[in-house]
């Protein structure tokens, strides 16, 4: 029996996950992941190390973030606690869906992940307080090969939850530029 169901999303990189939950009396039992599992799912990745955020407030912004070669990084995104609004970015040139991008909300609830591969900046905006998201990425960070472009970038369309003046965001990130200016992009 599969442990896990996947979906693709408008741009087929990118995958909605959602693992297979045992609950009974004493609570539930989940294999959040599973190497066997998700390489049958076509997602056999070398994840390296895995990263954890708590964002107090309803509205915090984080993104959209994205690492260049030789540090780039596929991200398997999944939240703890809370919901959040998830945005991937493609940044690849020579993509025919560059300058698109991809949304879906992930949850604790849901009991769903998003996977984020290279090549995409991503993103994300809370939905409900103290929420915690854990990632599991495919390298290492890198200070000097993390890059961002502006989350609210007009010519990309995002159809954000919030408006500007609502929600919090890193002086970093409020300072990416926009896509057009990126650089380091995807070949």
């Amino acid at each position: 029996m599969t442990k896990l169901e996947t979906t693709s999303l408008g741009i087929p990189d990118v995958k909605i996950i959602r693992p297979i939950k045992q609950g009974d009396a004493r609570g539930f039992f989940s294999e959040t992941y599973n190497l066997r599992e998700y390489a049958a799912a076509g997602l056999e990745l070398p994840f390296v190390q895995d990263n954890h955020s708590l964002s107090a407030q309803v509205g915090t912004v984080r993104g959209l973030h994205y690492q260049s070669p030789p540090f780039a990084q596929g991200k398997l995104v999944r939240v703890v606690r809370g919901r959040i609004f998830d945005v991937a970015l493609d940044i690849r040139r020579s993509s025919p869906s560059f300058g698109q991008h991809v949304t879906a909300e992930i949850s604790a609830e849901a009991w769903n992940q998003i996977f984020v591969p290279v090549g995409f900046a991503h993103g994300f905006v809370t939905l409900e307080p103290d929420t915690e998201v854990v990632y599991k990425v495919t390298n290492y960070y890198a200070r000097e090969h993390d890059h961002g472009i502006l989350w609210n970038d007009p010519a990309l369309q995002i159809k954000w939850p919030f408006v500007e003046r609502e929600v919090m965001v890193s002086e970093k990130d409020r300072a990416n530029p926009r896509l057009a200016d990126a650089v380091n992009l995807f070949g």
